[in-house]
């Protein structure tokens, strides 16, 4: 099957030579390319790329641009050119660090005054260092007794990523359905599905008494097999195949999703998610940007 690769890189560099990747990786017999001359909001040119044809080896191709996407300003995405590439219905977002730019845990922290030892344990997670779990029970055991009122004001402040309204209000008038997928909690999730009008909310349901955290949750954690397992839910209740699916999200737990969905976009993702995520786009800017091409190369 052709293969369809898209490079996106900001500002007027040439960040890697189009004419390096249609002939190192991709049989030139089969392939087609085009270039877009784009114009970003800083009045800047950026160029974008398209190339499709047959992969000489899609492995090595995805090592070396992975590769890239670490060293130099520019978003990568790779897929299967089929029908499915033009016809995704139903978008799902991690929240922490994707939707929002904070991890929602580490503020809580900060104003427990227990904010090192939180952020120790959620990097180890994010890096896939610790069992999500297991360190999902030690952060929330710290935050035990916390008043909610702090918790409100925690959410009226939420700092959204920029783009994203604008993002998913366009998905939403193209008839996708968005849902949230967060081993975060649904107490802030349904602040922002308020804002931005989310069809699905899955989280982590904060436990209370007398107004005050007990330092667990409610239910079964969210954790990244139970994202997987969310996806499938959803697009099932959708009459969606999967491949109809993409998921966005930037830690280890979002890994089990990005790679069931039919196309993975790993967010600003820390480099083991982009190692393992096969069918993906691997954006290094902080922000959801839109661009306009021609719908005859759009990547979908």
């Amino acid at each position: 099957m052709a293969h369809h690769l898209g490079l996106t890189g900001g500002g007027n560099r040439a960040v890697w030579p189009i004419d390096k990747a249609n002939t190192q990786f991709v049989d030139t017999q089969s392939t087609s390319l085009r270039s877009l001359l784009l114009i970003t909001k800083d009045g800047l040119p950026n160029k974008r790329s398209l190339v499709s044809g047959k992969p000489r080896n899609v492995d090595q191709m995805r090592e070396e641009l992975f590769k890239v996407s670490l060293n130099q300003p520019v978003d990568i995405a790779v897929q299967d050119d089929d029908l499915y590439r033009r016809n995704r219905r139903l978008i799902l977002f991690d929240m922490d660090s994707t939707l929002i730019q904070c991890e929602v845990i580490d503020e809580l922290a900060k104003k427990a005054n227990v904010g090192k030892q939180v952020a120790e344990i959620t990097e180890a997670a994010m890096r896939g260092e610790l069992d999500f779990k297991e360190s999902f029970k030690r952060r929330m055991r710290l935050l035990k007794g916390m008043d909610e009122n702090v918790l409100q004001d925690i959410a009226e402040g939420l700092p959204i990523t920029e783009g994203a309204p604008r993002l998913i209000a366009n998905l939403k008038r193209l008839g996708y359905k968005v849902g949230i997928l967060s081993g975060g909690f649904t107490y802030f999730a349904r602040t922002l599905q308020k804002k931005l009008g989310i069809d699905y909310v899955h989280a982590n349901e904060l436990d209370f008494k007398d107004g005050k955290l007990t330092g667990e949750v409610k239910g079964e954690i969210v954790d990244g097999n139970r994202k997987a397992e969310l996806l499938q839910e959803i697009a099932k209740k959708e009459g969606l195949s999967l491949k109809q699916v993409i998921a966005v999200g930037d830690g280890a737990n979002d890994i089990p999703m990005l790679k069931l969905a039919g196309l993975g976009v790993a967010f600003h993702a820390k480099p083991k998610v982009k190692e393992q995520v096969l069918c993906c786009c691997c954006c290094c800017c902080c922000s959801f940007r839109l661009t306009r091409c021609d719908p005859a190369s759009s990547t979908g």
